[in-house]
């Protein structure tokens, strides 16, 4: 059994061009991740899956607005436009995603008082999302990683993959990023600090 796993990250309606949190170029990279999932011996993808009301949704707070911040028990929390909402169009994998060969899809954010970027934990870094004894049951070690956003769902699953024992690439020809206040800058630095091989 490969021990070499791709984890393709929110590859989703609402991170694209003309949904409700678009990454600039999110589109451009289907035919790359395309390539990337044919050629892996093993593929999970992750999935945004907010309940409405959500917790990080800027809607939720009378007189906020989105990319504002609000502290949260956990810490910290971006607020965001209303995206990926569970069952509609916009948290649908992006129709061009040749996503069938997939093993696992993994969703997360759908507790609505707690956010989630990484396919690992929580954004209390302590609620796993139980990907890692997945991986480890399937005798998986080798991480590569790939979706939206590099700065956000992508950088904090490479972070934890790596934080959890995991051998993490990022392939940053098949990631775009949001790049919120340089956070693009500072999150693949934190990803190259922590171990991540960046290609």
């Amino acid at each position: 059994m490969a021990e070499d796993a791709l984890i393709v990250i929110d590859m989703q309606n609402d991170f694209c061009p003309g949904g409700a949190l678009a990454v600039a170029g999110g589109d451009d990279i289907v035919p790359i991740v395309n390539r990337l999932i044919e050629a892996a011996p093993h593929v999970i993808l992750t999935q945004d899956w907010h309940p409405a009301g959500h917790s990080s949704f800027a809607s939720s707070y009378p007189g906020k607005a989105p990319f504002q911040t609000v502290t949260m028990p956990y810490g910290e929390q971006t607020l965001w436009p209303d995206h990926c909402v569970e069952g509609s169009p916009g948290a649908d994998f992006h129709p061009g995603l040749r996503w069938t060969p997939a093993e696992l899809v993994v969703r997360k954010g759908f507790r609505t008082g707690i956010d989630s970027y990484s396919a690992f934990f929580e954004n209390d870094h302590r609620t796993p999302t139980g990907l890692a004894g997945y991986l480890r049951e399937r005798g998986i070690s080798k991480l590569s990683l790939c979706g939206l956003a590099t700065d956000f769902c992508v950088a904090y699953s490479a972070l934890d993959a790596v934080a959890q024992g995991f051998s993490t690439s990022v392939v940053l020809g098949a990631c775009r990023g949001i790049d919120l206040n340089g956070s693009l800058a500072a999150m693949t630095g934190r990803m190259r600090d922590a171990g991540v091989e960046l290609i």
